[in-house]
């Protein structure tokens, strides 16, 4: 009687731990690639594609993010103002649209004439803050407002200008990159030796609710600082300040990853670029300077805005890939492969598990970033710090929605001060990790170029 009893016992706990065995990895062929954002995807390639909610928002997620959408448009003015008071004394722009444009990516100017929008300057000089990250410049602080309220004075004008380098591809096609000089003109006051300036344009604000929702631990599986496989990309997270739990953590929004959360982000923006103070950021940004009405009053922005607009940009869906089954699209794929820029921009990610943001909660998505900071080469530097990226390094830019640029935003600057013209000068400009990449697309046919360029259109 006991051993039939033993044996059926053993052969169940055998094929139990058959059942158990660890599932195998995803792989990305298996998968919908049109689903960039998982079920948070939209189908919808036209200009407003970058604005849309998660498609399974609940009635009140709806009611919230539609909070969040006037919120985000809403224009501020000087106080006092019965609503949207509190601009300035110096600022970037009036509201968060008008430098997202449709959600959307900006641009510099498109001649000397053009004030700056869609655009801003970060400042600094030599050194750290308090916390490890940039050292504001006296009188101008950490971003440079190039506009003042009636009476008070703007900090600088903001002047570009390019200069153009020649090169050839392998077939012999000749191409033109320009690099931008930014430089300040007529300052309020003398502006601090040896000050630092980095132009940035305002990013896509869409998908940032999946990518805050990936696991610290997929972002630091995904490093490899030392280069240890030897493939000479060697991704390292920026840890950052985080004003509102008092401590370090990695950074993943920004184009140095130099801001850990949405609700971060969005408050910096606020106080920077607007002149807005919140319960994040309750000092003026003219704070110490001429221009500060000396005021320490209440927060200008209520919580309640400010989650508002930061659950707006966590629940912007994220538009599908189009033409998957193209072969011109499958050609351009593979050399993206074959190119290793997916060393950087990781196709494929997992976000983790969240009951308190079901949406966002363990989804396939295919970003195209790793969240991760690279040495982008001396070509591409700011030459400025910013927390653990030195002025090399920036964060691999998500791809995701990228091929929508030209019809959303009406033009195709790319990267963090809008220089590369279209996407093909934007790989041109790849040096020090990607300059391998970079070269292997120099290399490559006019129609395998062509193929490559499609393929991240469909992105």
């Amino acid at each position: 009687m006991f051993k039939p009893f033993f044996y059926s016992a053993f052969f169940l706990l055998l094929l139990s731990a058959t059942s158990c065995s660890k599932p195998e990895a995803l792989q990305e062929e298996d998968l919908d690639e049109r689903l960039s954002g998982g079920s948070q995807t939209v189908f919808d390639a036209g200009s407003g594609a970058y604005s849309h909610p998660f498609p399974n928002l609940s009635d009140r997620g709806n009611f919230n993010h539609g909070v969040g959408d006037i919120s985000f448009e809403a224009t501020f003015v000087t106080a006092p103002a019965p609503i949207h008071s509190g601009l300035g004394p110096i600022f970037n722009n009036v509201s968060c649209a008008s430098c997202h444009i449709a959600d959307g990516r900006g641009r510099p100017p498109l001649n000397p004439s053009e004030l700056l929008s869609s655009m801003l300057v970060r400042i600094s000089i030599p050194g750290e803050n308090p916390h490890g990250g940039p050292n504001p410049a006296p009188g101008f602080g950490g971003q440079l407002q190039q506009r003042g309220v009636f009476g008070k004075p703007a900090e600088a004008d903001v002047v570009i200008t390019y200069t153009n380098t020649q090169g050839n591809f392998s077939d012999g096609t000749s191409y033109t990159l320009r690099k931008p000089t930014i430089s300040l003109e007529n300052p309020y006051i003398p502006l601090p030796s040896g000050h630092l300036l980095s132009g940035r344009v305002a990013p896509p604000v869409f998908g940032m609710g999946l990518l805050e929702a990936i696991d610290e631990m997929t972002i630091l599986g995904l490093s490899d600082e030392f280069d240890a496989n030897g493939d000479g990309i060697s991704g390292r997270p920026n840890m950052v300040w985080d004003a509102v739990h008092g401590k370090k953590t990695i950074g993943r929004f920004g184009w140095k990853a130099g801001n850990p959360s949405v609700l971060q982000q969005t408050a910096g923006a606020y106080n920077e670029d607007m002149g807005i103070t919140s319960f994040v950021f309750p000092t003026e940004s003219s704070f110490g300077q001429t221009q500060f009405d000396g005021l320490f009053d209440d927060y200008e922005l209520a919580d309640s805005i400010l989650f508002a607009t930061t659950f707006y940009t966590q629940t912007l869906a994220v538009p599908a890939r189009r033409n998957t089954d193209d072969p011109k699209v499958k050609k351009g794929k593979q050399l993206f492969k074959e190119a290793n820029c997916s060393g950087c921009h990781t196709p494929m990610v997992r976000t983790g598990t969240n009951i308190a943001f079901p949406e966002a909660s363990n989804q396939i998505i295919f970003p195209y970033t790793d969240l991760l900071l690279h040495d982008m080469g001396p070509e591409l530097a700011d030459n400025r710090p910013e927390f653990l990226a030195n002025g090399q390094e920036w964060r691999t830019s998500p791809l995701w929605g990228i091929g929508l640029t030209e019809l959303v935003n009406g033009h195709s600057n790319y990267l963090h001060d809008g220089r590369a013209r279209n996407l093909l000068e934007a790989i041109l400009w790849h040096g020090g990790e990607g300059e391998k990449s970079r070269e292997y697309v120099k290399k490559l046919s006019q129609a395998d170029r062509e193929a490559l360029i499609a393929f991240l259109k469909s992105i």
